[in-house]
C-alpha cells in the first residue's frame, strides 16, 4: 500500500534513538524526510548516518525544556526541505520510583520535559501545519493502567493523552490529525535499563512476556511502522485516538 509518503517531512524529537529513530527510520524508507533531535549532539550524528541519506535527513542537538526549541525545528524542516507535513513527539523516560517516592525536584523536571515540552512542540507544530498535518505523542500504555514504579509516567503521560484530545478537536477544522500512540514492552534501551532494574534481567523478562499475549516483548520496527502509518495521508480519517502498540497487553476494549 502507498502511504503517501514521498517527500512528506517530519520533525522527530527524543530521536536519536529508541521509538523515535525507529520510527524516523520507516519514514525515510517509505520516501519521507525528517528532523530528527535529541540531546546529545554524538548520538544525532550517528543517528543521521545510521539513516544513511543526508538529502532525507538531518538533525539537531536540542533540548524541550528549551522553549525556543519547537521555533527551531519548524525552521529546520522549512529551511532544509522547504515543507513540515508533522511531528512525531517522544520524551525519554522520566525516573523511576512510585509517585510517594520521587522527589519534587524529579516531579518539576519531568513536567518541564515531559509535558510541557512536549505540548509545546505539538502546538508549534500544529500552528504550522496546513490540512493534511498530522502529530503523533508517543506516551505509554500507563495511559490506560498504571504501572508498578514509574509514578511520574502514571501521573504525567494520561494529561498528555488528554492534550493530545483537546489538541485534535481544536486543530481538526483546519485537517490537521492529533493522535498519541501507547507503546507497550517494546526492546528499547529504556525497557532494557528497566528489566535490568528488577535485578534479574532475564527472569524479569520471562515474567513480562508471560503477560503479553503475544508472548514477547516487541521490536522497535513494528512500533515506527504503525506510528509512520498514523502520520501519513493514509490513515487520513484517524485522529484524537490513543493507539496501543503492546502486543494484547492492555486488558481494556
Amino acid at each position: 500500500m502507498d502511504l503517501g509518503l514521498a517527500d512528506r517531512v517530519y520533525v522527530l524529537t527524543g530521536a536519536s534513538g529508541g521509538l523515535g529513530f525507529a520510527t524516523a527510520e520507516q519514514l525515510v524508507a517509505d520516501g519521507a524526510r525528517v528532523v530528527i533531535s535529541a540531546r546529545a549532539p554524538e548520538r544525532v550524528a550517528a543517528a543521521i548516518d545510521a539513516l544513511g541519506d543526508p538529502e532525507r535527513a538531518i538533525g539537531l542537538t536540542a533540548d524541550l525544556t528549551d522553549p525556543g526549541t519547537p521555533e527551531r525545528l519548524v525552521a529546520a524542516a522549512r529551511e532544509h526541505f522547504g515543507r513540515l507535513d508533522g511531528a512525531l513527539v517522544s520524551v525519554g523516560g522520566p525516573p523511576r520510583g512510585t509517585a510517594a517516592e520521587v522527589t519534587d525536584a524529579q516531579w518539576r523536571e519531568s513536567f518541564e520535559t515531559v509535558f510541557l515540552g512536549s505540548v509545546r512542540v505539538a502546538r508549534t507544530v500544529a500552528g504550522a501545519l496546513g490540512d493534511g498535518g498530522a502529530i503523533g505523542l508517543v506516551l505509554s500504555t500507563s495511559v490506560r493502567g498504571p504501572l508498578p514504579g514509574l509514578g511520574i509516567s502514571n501521573g504525567l503521560r494520561p494529561g498528555l493523552a488528554g492534550v493530545a484530545k483537546d489538541m485534535a478537536d481544536e486543530y481538526g477544522p483546519r485537517g490537521v490529525r492529533v493522535f498519541s500512540l501507547l507503546p507497550g514492552r517494546i526492546m528499547t534501551d529504556r525497557n532494557r535499563e528497566l528489566l535490568a532494574a528488577a535485578g534479574n534481567a532475564d527472569r524479569a523478562r520471562a515474567e513480562a512476556e508471560a503477560a503479553i499475549p503475544l508472548r514477547r516483548i516487541g521490536d522497535p520496527a513494528e512500533f515506527g511502522r504503525v506510528a509512520a502509518f498514523l502520520l501519513s495521508p493514509a490513515a487520513g480519517y484517524v485522529t484524537g485516538v490513543s493507539v496501543p502498540v503492546d502486543g494484547g497487553a492492555l486488558r481494556g476494549l
